[in-house]
């Protein structure tokens, strides 16, 4: 092989190179431009709905917060107001039947007494008759 032959076969190979370098960049522009179409619109759409998911989770965390302090509050309002319902109930029932005993008290003492006049009467009606059978007798 002479220098020649040498030379145009490395002429020819480099011109290979060359070729396969545009041809390359060609591919490479390409799949750039074939890549963004099958990816851009997915990612545009996806970071969209990141950025509102973002947005709406950061004010779901915050109501969540507001709605546990608010239960907190509940808790404790709700708490007291149980144990003060509780009472009341048993006060109630306390004075009612404290009521009730006092009525009943007063109701024998009354029937006590009136029995008591009652049967004072009866003494004084016997007396009455007896007397008036002995005027009758006499």
């Amino acid at each position: 092989m002479s220098e020649q032959e040498i030379r145009s076969q490395i002429a020819d190979k480099e011109d290979e190179i060359t070729r396969i370098e545009e041809d390359a960049s060609k591919k490479e522009g390409s799949a750039e431009k074939e890549i963004e179409a099958d990816f851009d619109d997915k990612i545009t759409d996806t970071k969209e709905k990141l950025d509102t998911g973002e947005v709406d989770l950061k004010e779901a965390t915050e109501k969540s917060k507001e709605w546990t302090k608010k239960m907190n509050k509940l808790n404790v309002e709700v708490a007291s107001l149980k144990k003060k319902y509780d009472n009341l109930v048993k006060n109630k029932a306390k004075a009612l039947n404290k009521k009730l005993d006092n009525i009943d008290k007063d109701k024998k003492t009354k029937i006590k007494n009136l029995e008591s006049e009652i049967k004072n009467l009866k003494k004084q009606l016997e007396k009455l008759e007896a007397e008036k059978l002995k005027n009758q007798a006499a």
